[in-house]
C-alpha cells in the first residue's frame, strides 16, 4: 500500500479547482458531450504518481535537502508526519565491507531519519537480512550499526522480532497471510530505502523487492524459501499490498549491475529517486537502467493495482529520467534478455 492512498499524508495535485481535479472535470465533460467513449474516459482516470530524481548527488553532501526536497515534490505533507512511527527500511542483504555498492549507504539512512525526525517523527530502522542470521554482523559489515549509534537511532531486528498473522491482500500467490514482524505492522509508514540493482531472478530489484526485508528468519527461514517457492513476482506483490503506507528513497548514487543482487559490479550513477508510489519509483528506476518495467514481472502485477508504471502516467519531478538513463550490464539469460527489446532505450 502505498502512501498515494492516504490523502492526509498527500497534498492534492496543484490542477485541483473547488476540491475536483480540472482534469476529471473536462473529461466528464467531453464525457457528457459524447466525445469520449468508455474505455477511453478509463485510461485518461487512471492513477497517476510522482517521482522526483535528483542528480550529481554524492554520500558527504546535501543528502537531507535532497531527500526533504524529494518528498515534498512528490506530494508527502510534512506536517501530516508529525507524531508518526516511521520505519525505515534499508537493504542490508548480506553486507561486505568489499563490495559496499550492494547494500544501502548509512549516509541515505541517516539523512532520511533527519528528514523524518525534523518533520516531528518517531524514527526507527528496521531490516532482516535475507542471506544471513547474524544480524549484528550485517550492521557490522555494512557501516550501518556505528552510524545509527552516531545518530541515537534505534535499530529492529526483523529477523527475530515478535511476529503478528496479517491477511495477504494481494492474493497473488497461494498463501493465505504474512507474519510481519510487529514494528512493522504497528509503523504508520514504512520508508523502503534500497539500493538500486539489477536482479538475476526478476531484472530489477529496488524499492518494492527490498520489503522481502520485511519477513522475518525466524518464520520464513533463510534465505525466506517459502517466498520463493510462491513465487519471487507474486510474493513481492503480495508483501506490498499488505504492508503499512510505504515511502521509497533509492540510494542510486554507487549501484550495482551485471550478477545482482550480490555478486555484480559497480556501477556509479549520483542518483537518489524519492515518491510516495514504490511502483512508480521502481518502473522509473527500470527506465533509468534502459530497462523495461513492463517486463519486471512484479511491476507487471502491480501495474494499475498498486499504482502507475506507465511512463505517461508518472509525473517527473526534478531531473527528468532519459537525459540520466545508462544501460546497466543484466545477465545473458532468455528471462533477462526481453527486459531490454531489440536493445533499445525504453519508454
Amino acid at each position: 500500500m502505498s502512501i498515494a492512498d492516504s490523502p492526509e499524508l498527500v497534498t492534492t495535485t496543484p490542477s485541483k479547482a473547488g476540491g475536483i481535479d480540472r482534469r476529471t472535470l473536462m473529461i466528464s465533460g467531453l464525457t457528457a458531450a459524447g466525445l469520449l467513449g468508455a474505455s477511453t474516459v478509463r485510461q485518461m482516470l487512471r492513477r497517476r504518481a510522482a517521482v522526483f530524481i535528483a542528480k550529481g548527488q554524492k554520500y558527504n553532501e546535501h543528502l537531507v535537502t535532497t531527500i526533504r526536497d524529494g518528498l515534498v515534490a512528490s506530494g508527502l505533507v510534512p506536517k501530516a508526519v508529525a507524531g508518526k512511527k516511521v520505519l525505515l527500511k534499508p537493504n542490508l542483504v548480506e553486507p561486505s565491507r568489499a563490495v559496499p555498492h550492494m547494500t544501502t549507504h548509512p549516509a541515505m539512512i541517516v539523512a532520511a531519519a533527519e528528514v523524518f525526525r525534523g518533520w516531528g517523527a518517531h524514527v526507527t530502522v528496521g531490516e532482516g537480512p535475507g542471506h544471513v542470521r547474524d544480524t549484528d554482523m550485517a550492521l557490522a559489515e555494512s557501516g550501518v550499526g556505528a552510524a545509527l549509534d552516531a545518530a541515537k537511532l534505534p535499530f529492529a531486528d526483523l529477523n527475530y522480532d515478535e511476529v503478528v498473522w496479517t491477511a495477504n491482500r494481494g492474493q497473488a500467490c497461494q498463501l493465505q497471510g504474512f507474519f510481519f514482524p510487529k514494528t512493522v505492522v504497528e509503523a504508520d509508514i514504512l520508508v523502503s530505502l534500497p539500493k538500486m540493482k539489477t536482479h538475476h531472478w526478476v531484472g530489477v530489484t529496488a524499492s518494492m523487492k527490498n520489503l522481502y526485508g520485511t519477513i522475518p528468519g525466524i518464520k520464513y527461514g533463510w534465505p525466506k524459501n517459502v517466498l520463493h517457492h510462491n513465487g519471487i513476482p507474486e510474493t513481492v506483490f503480495d508483501i506490498n499490498a499488505s504492508l503499512p503506507k510505504t515511502i521509497a528513497i533509492v540510494d542510486g548514487i554507487d549501484c550495482m549491475e551485471g550478477d545482482g543482487p550480490i555478486m555484480g559490479t559497480l556501477k556509479h550513477m549520483g542518483l537518489v529517486l524519492v515518491g510516495v508510489n514504490p511502483p512508480a519509483v521502481d518502473a522509473t528506476v527500470c527506465r533509468l537502467m534502459q530497462l523495461d518495467p513492463a517486463h519486471v514481472p512484479y511491476l507487471r502485477l502491480a501495474a494499475d493495482k498498486l499504482g502507475p508504471i506507465e511512463d505517461g502516467l508518472i509525473e517527473q519531478r526534478g531531473e527528468a529520467w532519459r537525459p540520466l538513463a545508462s544501460p546497466f550490464q543484466i545477465l545473458d539469460k532468455p528471462h533477462l534478455n526481453k527486459l531490454r527489446p531489440n536493445g533499445a532505450l525504453v519508454s
